[in-house]
């Protein structure tokens, strides 16, 4: 029997702090189509879409879309909320999601409701008269926040200048499109959690050491599977003069991470593991590959969101897991395999915070302003990153 998470919910009236408007107007204004395009540094939600039932925004949602008909793709993240997801015409991870994207020719509109991060790599891939819309421009990733674009620069020149020659950059892609076009025009390359290992292999063959961004603990696994011992992987720590590293560290490590991490998957523990095994003696527990060293040796097996779901979906009936993952997806999983036990290992509930900003009342907003031809949130990266950056995604997909 599937064991499913509640969910916390948010009352609408506090999915944004500054959701605030100052009219009523209907939508087919002209005043409100131009506040609606006038507020969106401020994501200024209108109030009426605040005092929506989820009944009625589902409703909307449903009749916008509708009627937007092939002129509009909808994208849905795995990690978004189900009242999302039912409405996703494709859903997936980011990298997925993109690829889908990029085969819609005749789409005008792909909303894409994921993060910044996503959409960028969308519009990257798309062609140029689609526009992408994130539908909260709020929505960012913490991860990709830890590694800006200036540090990742600084700390980029200084071990090429210390260690010379043969040092691949290598970014996640849950990044910017700035730090994907810094790999693209330095040798470089992106991976995603499930072809990391491989595109490591890719890095050693052309290079002496990996300059692995932002996530330390997926690089880290990553470098233990490969068989490459721990003290030849160090962190560059943001804050330290160097990175806290002396020069013949540099020189000595074969991979160098960058100091950022999932907020999510950092919760998971080891104790959470030995708990799940003490409940359930046959568990088998899953975990994503940018949780701990520590909690993915524990586990039985880590890897990507589409290995979680596939790992699970194939399980015999019966079968129990223990998933360290965010907790939408758990959850999905869990309502999609009712012949199995199926609970998260974090007992607290482990919600990707900033894929909650994709809210219903943020969904119908934009789609009911695309109908009066007011295009909100409209994420567009600038030709020469977009460049570069496709350069790093391209040799990802060489990858083998």
């Amino acid at each position: 029997m599937a064991v499913i998470v509640r969910e916390p919910v948010l009352p609408i009236t506090e999915i944004e702090h500054s959701a605030f408007c100052r009219t009523d107007e209907p939508l087919t204004s002209k005043p409100l189509v131009e506040e609606i395009t006038a507020n969106v540094r401020w994501q200024r939600l209108p109030q009426r879409y605040m005092a929506m039932s989820p009944e009625e925004l589902a409703g909307r949602i449903r009749d916008a879309k509708a009627r937007l008909g092939t002129r509009v793709v909808i994208l849905g993240h795995h990690y978004q909320r189900d009242e999302i997801i039912q409405f996703a015409d494709f859903r997936g991870d980011s990298f997925l999601l993109s690829q889908n994207a990029a085969s819609q020719k005749d789409a005008e509109f792909i909303v894409f409701c994921g993060v910044h991060f996503m959409a960028e790599t969308a519009d990257i891939l798309t062609a140029p008269h689609q526009k992408v819309i994130l539908p909260n421009i709020t929505a960012g990733c913490s991860m990709a926040d830890m590694a800006p674009t200036d540090e990742v620069l600084d700390a980029w020149d200084e071990i090429a200048e210390t260690v010379g020659e043969g040092v691949i950059p290598v970014t996640y892609m849950n990044s910017t499109a700035a730090i994907k076009a810094l790999c693209g025009e330095n040798g470089g390359i992106v991976c995603t959690s499930s072809n990391a290992a491989a595109v490591f292999r890719w890095a050693f063959e052309r290079g002496r050491k990996v300059f692995f961004i932002p996530d330390q603990h997926l690089g880290r696994n990553t470098g233990v599977k490969l068989g490459i011992p721990l003290e030849e992987m160090v962190v560059w720590g943001r804050f330290k003069p160097s990175g806290g590293l002396t020069r013949q560290q540099m020189r000595d490590a074969r991979v160098i991470l960058w100091q950022g991490h999932c907020s999510v998957h950092t919760r998971f523990k080891v104790s959470q593991i030995e708990e799940a095994r003490r409940r359930y003696p046959d568990v088998k527990v899953v975990v994503h590959p940018e949780c701990t060293r520590e909690v993915v040796a524990a586990a039985d097996m880590d890897g990507s969101t589409e290995f979680i779901i596939r790992t699970v979906n194939q399980g015999a009936p019966g079968s129990v897991f223990g998933i360290g993952t965010e907790i939408s997806l758990v959850n999905r999983i869990a309502k999609e395999n009712p012949d199995k036990t199926v609970f998260c290992l974090d007992p607290v509930v482990c919600p990707c915070s900033t894929m909650y900003r994709i809210h219903p009342a943020y969904l119908a907003w934009v789609l009911e302003g695309m109908l009066e031809g007011a295009v909100v949130n409209q994420i567009t990266v600038d030709q020469e990153t977009a460049r570069y950056a496709r350069v790093a995604l391209e040799r990802m997909l060489t990858v083998r």
